[in-house]
């Protein structure tokens, strides 16, 4: 496994026109098996996810987003597919679905370098509606 710099950029625009954005620098680590780049964090107390790791697994045009820990949650992304899960919250699991409307997979062959770039719609049952931008850098991290 290889360490790696993560510049993940988070932006939110919700159905009532509100707009959230989240910016986190961390330490993350890189392996690739049979061709897949896995790409792995620790969320913080700025995710509002502190205690959960995150997992990506990017295969060409499919990125599946799994995170555990304290909370759990799984999200697949393929342009022009959309996915049924949970959501969890303080409140309690919502049902969700997403709808992938652009992945940009630019990392280098081994994902050690690069930039990731999914657009989405997500909609929690009773909860709220908005489109979202998920940007992830990747930079080899220097010991």
């Amino acid at each position: 496994m290889n360490k790696v710099l993560m510049k993940i950029h988070a932006r939110q625009l919700s159905e009532k026109g509100g707009e959230d954005v989240m910016e986190l620098m961390t330490e993350g680590k890189h392996y690739c098996k049979n061709g897949v780049i896995y790409l792995l964090y620790e969320e913080t107390e700025l995710s509002g996810m502190k205690g959960c790791v995150t997992a990506l697994k990017v295969d060409g045009g499919v990125i599946k987003l799994r995170r555990y820990g304290v909370k759990t949650q799984e999200m697949h992304f393929e342009k022009g597919k959309r996915f049924d899960g949970l959501y969890e919250t303080p409140m309690g699991y919502f049902d969700m679905e997403i709808l992938t409307t652009e992945i940009e997979n630019r990392l280098v062959k081994d994902g050690i370098c690069g930039r990731l770039k999914i657009d989405y719609d997500i909609s929690l049952k009773g909860l709220m509606e908005a489109h979202n931008t998920l940007e992830i850098k990747v930079a080899p991290l220097k010991s």
